[in-house]
């Protein structure tokens, strides 16, 4: 089993969802844990630090903001004396056609999703530096490498995530960090609850997989565990789907023809 004892983990959007499912699983297996995110689920962060046990702790951090950002790193340091690990999964999407989207709305999945995981990144980064090292993994989506009609923005800002995370690996690689990032496909949380709820988005989702089933938070949590953890020491600038199949990319069904022609033959 990994082991993260004496090791020190931030986790964006730690209070639900793939954020508190991965924070779980590093303090179970002996992180000691800083969960963020916005000062208005402060409550739901109180009851997720207290879910984690005792080596956990929460801050508020809006990742819109440079000075919170660095604030709520510099806390992790402050209370834990370092910081080893990361994991960025702070994000919002918006959907409206292309032709009838806002500047703003579209401007909002870039704010925060790709420049939410750039402050994160940077200021990780830095502190991981000073103490030789350390391991970081972004959030990105399936949205980044398949197009999703009216998510244009979303799936801008999660390819964005996509080359940063390749950039960073390339830059960090001389300090002794190792960046990756996950492509979660439909899993089951709070904010991707219509896709699973809705009969008409579940069963296309179903139509793509090749596992048909609704991924859970802890599917993306033991793939970014792994990431972070000394078994996966010379991996770095990889960016692995946790989808169910989708991304595979499949090509036309010729099955049926492939039966008749051998009926004839």
């Amino acid at each position: 089993m990994t082991r993260f004892d004496g090791r020190v983990a931030f986790v964006t959007a730690g209070a639900t969802g793939i954020g508190f499912a991965t924070a779980r699983a590093l303090a179970a297996a002996g992180a000691r844990v800083m969960i963020s995110s916005l000062r208005e689920d402060e409550a739901k962060l109180v009851e997720a630090a207290q879910r984690l046990g005792e080596g956990a702790e929460y801050v508020t951090c809006d990742v819109r903001e440079d000075g919170e950002v660095d604030a709520a790193v510099a806390a992790t340091v402050d209370r834990f004396g370092g910081l080893d690990l990361a994991f960025n999964c702070a994000g919002t999407g918006t959907y409206e056609s292309i032709r009838e989207q806002s500047t703003e709305d579209f401007v909002e999945n870039i704010e925060t999703t790709l420049l939410g995981t750039f402050r994160c990144l940077r200021a990780e980064a830095n502190l991981m530096a000073e103490r030789g090292g350390g391991a970081i993994v972004n959030v990105s989506s399936i949205a980044a490498s398949v197009t999703h009609p009216w998510m244009a923005g979303y799936c801008s800002a999660k390819a964005g995530v996509n080359m940063l995370t390749r950039c960073a690996a390339e830059e960090f690689g001389p300090y002794g960090i190792r960046v990756n990032g996950v492509m979660p496909g439909a899993i089951r949380t709070p904010m991707a609850s219509m896709l699973y709820d809705y009969d008409v988005s579940r069963e296309e989702f179903f139509r793509l997989m090749a596992i048909e089933r609704i991924g859970e938070p802890d599917d993306v949590a033991n793939m970014a565990v792994f990431l972070l953890s000394e078994e996966a020491a010379w991996v770095t600038g990889q960016i692995v789907a946790v989808d169910g199949g989708i991304t595979i990319g499949k090509g036309p069904n010729l099955v049926p023809l492939f039966q008749e022609l051998a009926e004839d033959a």
